[in-house]
C-alpha cells in the first residue's frame, strides 16, 4: 500500500505519541498506560513544538485505512559556534520509528528522507546527529551517517 508523506502538524500529535512508544517498546523502555504521564507530556510537547516551523519538523507516512504508521523527527540545536561548524547550528534526528505491521517497507526510509531534505534545504543546520538502535543503524549509514568521534556518554540527574 503507497504511503503519502507529508509534514506534521500540531493535529497529528496523538499518532506521533504511539509511534514514540512504539519505539521506546522496541528499546526495552515500559511505557506504561496510555494515560502515563510522559505520554501527555510528549502529546503537549508534539502541539506546541511542531507549530514552531523553522526549528521543528517532523514527517509522517500516512496510509489508508492506516493512518500515521511511521514518522522521523529533527529539531535544530544552537550550541557556541566551533571551527568545524561556524553557524554553531546543528540538527538532531529522532523517533524514526515505524509501527508493528507496517515495517519493511519503506516508510521510516521515507520519512527521513523527506526530513534530511528539510535539514538540508530549509535550515541552516551543518551537522547533524542522532543516536542509532542496532536495528536503525543500517538505514543510518545507508543515508550517509558515520561514526561520530567522540562517543556519546550520558549522565541522569535525579
Amino acid at each position: 500500500m503507497t504511503a503519502l508523506i507529508r509534514r506534521a502538524t500540531p493535529e497529528d500529535a496523538a499518532a506521533l505519541v504511539a509511534l514514540r512508544a512504539a519505539m521506546f517498546d522496541d528499546m526495552g523502555e515500559d511505557t506504561g498506560a496510555a494515560d502515563a504521564p510522559w505520554r501527555v507530556g510528549a502529546a503537549a510537547w508534539f502541539r506546541r513544538e511542531l507549530g514552531r516551523v523553522d526549528e521543528v519538523a517532523a514527517f509522517v507516512a500516512e496510509v489508508p485505512d492506516a493512518g500515521v504508521v511511521a514518522s522521523a523527527l529533527g529539531l535544530l540545536e544552537h550550541p557556541a559556534p566551533s571551527p568545524a561548524n561556524p553557524s554553531g547550528v546543528r540538527g538532531h534526528v529522532s523517533q524514526v520509528s515505524t509501527l508493528p505491521g507496517h515495517r519493511r517497507r519503506g516508510h521510516a526510509r521515507a520519512c527521513l528522507v523527506a526530513l534530511l531534505d528539510w535539514f538540508e534545504h530549509d535550515t541552516d543546520a551543518r551537522r547533524l546527529d542522532l543516536n542509532a538502535t542496532g536495528d536503525g543503524e543500517p538505514l543510518y549509514r545507508a543515508l550517509g551517517f558515520v561514526p561520530a568521534p567522540y562517543p556519546s556518554l550520558r549522565r541522569r540527574l535525579h
